[in-house]
């Protein structure tokens, strides 16, 4: 058997059951996710993610020009047509109102 440790940490329940619900119809037990995680940041010498803060806020509607209000429609416009959407369930509702 290979050297190996152990590795503990604390993590918000609900996440903990999400992640766990969705790895099971993976196949993928949470042993190997982490073990596939840490292989990642070996391979790629930092995180496998692009982990920074958002150049700029969110859009806020009563701060935009009539032009920007415009060109922010014709995006969310052309993302349907071009059929680059997320489900409903895709959606994290809550972090949405919290990050307000």
């Amino acid at each position: 058997m290979a050297n190996t440790t152990a590795v503990y940490a604390r993590i918000d329940t609900k996440l903990k059951e999400n992640a766990e619900q969705i790895l099971n119809q993976l196949g993928i037990t949470p042993n190997a996710a982490i073990q596939m995680l840490y292989s990642q940041i070996v391979l790629v010498k930092g995180m496998p993610f692009e982990s920074k803060l958002p150049n700029r806020k969110p859009l806020a509607l009563g701060a935009m020009s009539k032009e920007e209000l415009d060109c922010e429609l014709q995006k969310g416009s052309d993302d349907v047509n071009e059929r680059r959407t997320f489900s409903l369930e895709g959606v994290n509702f809550k972090r949405i109102i919290k990050d307000e």
